[in-house]
């Protein structure tokens, strides 16, 4: 018999996945994304940009939910 999984299994598990991606962001910035030092030009910047505006939208959101 296949129990349905609760909103707290969900949620552990898309906890779970989030420090796991938030871990591989890390380690991404700990390596300059990818890139080397030397050779970064404009485009790498407008990216950098571009991950900063989705990573202030994700803390809008999730401070909306956390604030009373």
């Amino acid at each position: 018999m296949n129990a349905k999984p609760t909103a707290l299994d969900a949620y552990l598990a898309r906890t779970a996945a989030i420090h796991a991606k938030l871990e591989r962001l890390q380690q991404l910035a700990d390596d300059h994304f990818g890139h080397d030092p030397d050779a970064i030009h404009w485009g790498h910047v407008g990216d950098l940009g571009r991950v900063e505006v989705g990573l202030d939208e994700l803390l809008a959101i999730l401070l909306e939910t956390t604030q009373p």
